[in-house]
């Protein structure tokens, strides 16, 4: 989950930065949701002809799952494994999938692979207690949370600290401003995105969607279907959406 393209990334902080670009972005998602739609239909013509096509049947995984087709995306996730099961460790794309889905036991599952594929990203540690919590509630999935001795990227672990109980998601944002990072625009979305989720957790509907719409705005709007923010802005975006029809 780590950012993984530099021309993506810059590319984002050009269009955070651009007060015309988040003035018209109901237009450009409009946009970007019709492009992904093309794309779609695109791949699976490319598919007809490549049936086997990893990179096509991954390239068009994300392209459903930002879309919301969430289970053409497990679909496509699980046909990668079943083509070549060495991808399956490092798939935490598939554990989002479960996820939306609502498969919370194969979401915590698919994380708890990745973990031991990289036993330093507490970002993924967070899905995985995300997905045990809704399972199994959150002082359970608490119980069951992973370990972590390496340090990782901020705020990392300021946050996974809050989902273990450690501290409160207005504690996490105020260390944010402490430690001199609010100006960067990686932290404040990562921030705002999981100090969101975790209030939905904790059924504070109003403080989620202000969160969320705060992650979403950092780096909206953007069209990148890479790794990296890139890719957790689309699942931050679905997640404010979703929200957003929450009365």
């Amino acid at each position: 989950m780590r950012p993984l393209l530099s021309l993506l990334l810059a590319a984002l902080l050009s269009l955070a930065s651009s007060a015309r670009a988040a003035d018209d972005y109901p237009a450009r998602r409009e946009a970007m949701l019709a492009e992904f739609t093309t794309q779609i239909a695109t791949l699976g013509k490319a598919l007809e002809r490549s049936p086997n096509s990893m990179a096509v049947l991954s390239r068009r995984g994300d392209y459903h799952l930002f879309l919301g087709h969430f289970k053409e995306a497990v679909a496509d996730f699980e046909q990668m494994i079943s083509i070549d099961p060495a991808q399956d460790p490092g798939h935490w794309r598939l554990g989002i999938a479960y996820y939306f889905t609502k498969q919370y036991e194969k979401s915590s599952q698919q994380f708890a692979k990745y973990h031991a594929f990289d036993g330093r990203d507490r970002e993924n540690g967070v899905w995985k207690f995300l997905a045990d919590a809704r399972q199994s509630g959150v002082e359970t999935a608490r119980r069951q949370m992973l370990a972590y001795e390496q340090f990782d990227r901020e705020p990392f672990p300021s946050l996974y600290e809050m989902f273990a109980g450690q501290k409160t998601g207005a504690e996490v944002l105020a260390e944010v401003q402490s430690k001199g990072l609010a100006e960067d625009p990686l932290v404040r979305f990562f921030a705002a995105y999981y100090v969101g989720l975790n209030a939905a957790l904790n059924g504070d509907i109003t403080s989620a969607k202000e969160q969320l719409g705060q992650a979403v705005a950092t780096f909206a709007p953007t069209l990148g279907v890479g790794g990296g923010p890139g890719y957790m802005w689309q699942v931050a975006r679905l997640h404010a959406e979703q929200l957003d029809s929450t009365p």
